[in-house]
């Protein structure tokens, strides 16, 4: 079995909480541009990266991408 990731769900997010990516990024200490390249699928966030994001939004990390499982 093989799991990948797709597009980046995080403008999904912020939107669906009504948070902004200035406010995401002052809650995170990422930049501004970096919260856009990750929203705009130019950067992967790592897992850390994830973890932190899922506990300003209240989500799971399997809510942050799309996923792709292939046997």
């Amino acid at each position: 079995m093989e799991v990948t990731r797709g597009r980046c769900l995080l403008q999904f997010w912020l939107d669906h909480r009504q948070m902004t990516q200035a406010e995401f990024s002052r809650r995170t200490g990422w930049s501004k541009r970096m919260v856009s390249f990750i929203a705009t699928g130019r950067s992967m966030m790592n897992p850390e990266a994830m973890y932190l994001a899922t506990q300003i939004l209240g989500i799971q990390m399997e809510e942050l991408y799309e996923w792709k499982v292939t046997k």
